[in-house]
């Protein structure tokens, strides 16, 4: 097994590296996201529960392959079992599908970041109509940040039937960013090692900013008070259960071949049952501490767009029945509209439609996650903030940091099996390895800049990787302890750690997790069959807002092919294993 290969510089740098690759956007976008739906801090029990039953025993398995086995996610389960080559195919397929739409957001970063020097920002306002007699109609009836998203940024098109032409820019910004993936690749752990230093403690460093500005806006206890009220009747939900499980496995990068190619560069000796702990552990406690963050500024936008809309109202009230100035408030204004409706009833009656309901509780139920989140939630808090090109910049900064280190562990999971082989190494230069890899994504990832782009980012993002990683990490787990032996396994964790992992780890393994996965893996296909026919959220400009519509065949075709490419890879790869091996003999 043992074969001449890199190391990290110390096992510092190892962990610093799973971190940033591990704590990366779904952090800081779906976290707070899962806790705002699943009622607040009662969302953290069956979290915590799942990072100890699943999260960590998973974590701890796939660095111990990993580096035991010295190779990457193809040679290390193909060192395990020749049977289980096509796991680590699997792997890299899921990867390389990452790595297609993922920088694509780093884009998006660098595109925001470069507006974020304007004074006032370009999303603050409305830009005005061709003919400067008014705002742009789609703009006002949706929002500001809502218009520079979908009309500045992606300038998308109605529907995912009517692709578009290359937005050139949004190119232009794909290629920086795959060019900054590249030279952080470029001499494989020589550079990668310095590099996480830089993206996994920066965005501590912003997030430590913005609390600290969060926490003196105007509103965010508000938001502090929604997210920590538990609404302890959510833990009888199944769906609470099932996204807290769904949230440990993709946020701890499991199954992608990532953590096995970077276990794979450490010392022989390397105690990976404690790096297992530590990374699961940084990392969780992260996504409660982005939390914190989110909810300051999700409350101070919220109180804003509240106070906005009762202003509006007091406005309508004093203008319409000639009330004297300052007479009205926030405090007493419900008493006013029932004294108005009593004494002036068809008068008010007449004004009704124009007064809005504000309510500071529907604006703080308004889930959003995603790139929702990331680039509009965030954009309309931040352009409301004092000194906002500084809280601008030092956010886009923090999305480009978590971007790139999430993809300097999706390419090493591309790249480690491939520099693995003698006959590729032997005849190209690891230099132009990394480099055809990052073209082919690139050439790819064009397709995501066209009109229609952002429709099919969201098929990747929701499809590509799924059900395939609760199938690869199924059966890496049954393959680990019922086709390499769990007591097998126990003596190379001995050698490695010098102490065999405790019955905890052992029951985890064996038993479990693998019905964790299996009841995931049956709800995600119990819950397609449910869902009946795929929908999508599609951007209508006339009423600028989006609305739902079915997604075409061509669509559903490709949503097949990507569940498909990497799942069929496990059962092809044993076939053709024994093919082989029959043929032989």
């Amino acid at each position: 097994m043992e074969k001449s290969r890199p190391l990290w510089d110390n096992p510092l740098q190892f962990v610093f590296a799973c971190i940033s690759y591990a704590v990366g956007l779904g952090n800081v976008w779906r976290f707070p996201y899962l806790c705002q739906m699943h009622g607040g801090g009662g969302f953290l029990i069956p979290y915590l529960i799942m990072l100890i039953v699943e999260g960590m025993p998973l974590l701890y398995l796939e660095l111990a392959v990993g580096q035991h086995m010295r190779q990457g996610s193809i040679g290390a389960w193909r060192a395990i079992s020749p049977y289980l080559c096509g796991v680590g195919i699997a792997s890299v397929i899921v990867s390389f599908f990452l790595s297609m739409y993922y920088n694509v957001i780093n884009a998006w970063a660098f595109w925001y970041l470069f507006h974020s020097f304007q004074d006032p920002l370009p999303w603050a306002n409305c830009p005005l109509n061709i003919n400067h007699t008014d705002y742009v109609e789609e703009c006002e009836k949706a929002t500001p940040t809502q218009y520079f998203w979908y009309r500045k940024t992606l300038n998308i098109s109605p529907s995912i039937e009517e692709s578009g032409s290359i937005q050139w820019e949004q190119a232009a910004c794909l290629v920086l960013a795959w060019l900054v993936v590249y030279l952080c690749i470029l001499r494989g752990t020589e550079h990668t090692g310095k590099v996480v230093y830089v993206t996994a403690t920066l965005p501590y460093v912003v997030l430590i900013i913005y609390l600290i500005r969060g926490l003196t806006l105007h509103g965010a206890m508000n938001g502090l008070t929604y997210m920590f009220t538990p609404k302890l009747e959510q833990l009888a939900n199944p769906k609470t259960w099932i996204n807290a499980a769904t949230q440990i496995f993709f946020s701890l990068g499991l199954g992608f071949g990532s953590l096995i190619a970077f276990a794979s560069y450490n010392e022989p000796n390397t105690n990976c049952e404690r790096h297992a702990i530590i990374v699961s552990l940084i990392n969780s406690t992260t996504s409660i501490f982005a939390s914190i963050v989110t909810f300051s500024i999700y409350g101070f936008k919220a109180t804003f767009n509240y106070e906005n809309c009762i202003n509006k109202v007091i406005l309508v009230l004093i203008n319409f029945f000639d009330l004297e100035e300052g007479s009205l408030s926030i405090e007493n204004l419900e008493d006013m509209k029932q004294f108005l409706a009593s004494t002036r009833p068809s008068e008010y009656a007449e004004l009704l439609p124009q007064i809005k309901n504000c309510s500071l509780e529907a604006e703080l139920d308004t889930a959003v996650q995603g790139t929702g989140l990331a680039f509009i939630v965030y954009s309309e808090a931040i352009k409301n903030m004092e000194v906002s090109q500084l809280y601008s910049v030092l956010y886009f900064i923090m999305l480009l940091m978590l971007g790139i280190g999430s993809m300097l562990g999706n390419t090493a999971a591309i790249l480690t099996p491939l520099t693995d082989s003698k006959f590729l190494t032997s005849h190209v230069p690891r230099e132009m390895i990394s480099g055809g890899v990052c073209l082919i994504n690139f050439i790819v990832g064009l397709a995501f800049t066209i009109e229609a782009g952002n429709y099919w980012f969201d098929i990747f993002n929701d499809y590509a990787a799924t059900l395939s990683l609760l199938l690869i990490v199924l059966v890496e787990t049954v393959a680990v302890c019922y086709v390499y032996g769990i007591k097998r396994f126990e003596k190379d964790l001995c050698v490695i750690s010098g102490h065999k992992p405790s019955w905890y780890w052992k029951i985890m393994w064996a038993f479990v997790s693998p019905v964790i996965i299996v009841s995931l893996f049956i709800f995600y296909i119990t819950d397609y069959i449910r869902t009946g026919t795929l929908q999508y959220q599609a951007w209508d400009a006339t009423e600028g807002q989006l609305v739902t519509k079915d997604y075409p065949s061509g669509a559903l075709a490709v949503i097949g092919l990507l569940v498909a490419a990497s799942t069929v890879c496990i059962p092809l790869g044993a076939l053709l294993t024994f093919i082989t091996k029959r043929t032989n003999h």
